[in-house]
């Protein structure tokens, strides 16, 4: 008959444990898409999808015409966490596209998109009577999700 000690099965609860937090201590948000939003190379809004839709505003007074806004989606269910089929969309209050960027599918460590800031100034100022967000679409994401409002002023 076998038996095991007090000290024997303290030990391997411990290695159970140890071994639990080395494999899932690692592991990025897992269930939480994000995205950061860059004006050139200054990382100007960071978001998970989970939080507040408030807090999710551009302002784009300070930029300049010759600027990029550079957009970084991540699927937390892609290894490399770039979508396919990837598009930024720019809708007014009532949902109609404004525009719509296409992107070609991310290959390497560069996820981002990048609009031109002269383009969506010069749509912000066409359409200045209607609240403008960007809303980011792949073939995982096919609802879209909305990145933020854009504001000039």
């Amino acid at each position: 008959m076998k038996h095991i000690t007090f000290g024997q099965a303290f030990i391997r609860l411990f290695t159970l444990i140890a071994l639990s937090f080395t494999l899932f201590g690692f592991t990025n948000n897992f269930g939480l898409d994000s995205y950061e939003i860059y004006l050139n190379n200054k990382l100007i809004l960071k978001q998970a999808v989970n939080q507040p839709l408030n807090l999710r505003v551009l302002k784009l007074h300070k930029a300049n015409s010759d600027d990029q806004l550079h957009i970084k989606y991540k699927h937390c269910t892609i290894k490399e966490g770039a979508g396919t089929n990837r598009n930024i969309i720019l809708k007014d209050e009532k949902g109609n596209t404004v525009k719509k960027w296409v992107f070609a599918d991310a290959t390497g460590s560069d996820l981002s998109m990048a609009i031109a800031v002269k383009v969506l100034l010069q749509l912000e100022k066409n359409n200045a009577m209607h609240e403008l967000s960007l809303h980011y679409i792949s073939r995982e994401l096919p609802k879209g999700e909305m990145l933020a409002m854009v504001r000039v002023e």
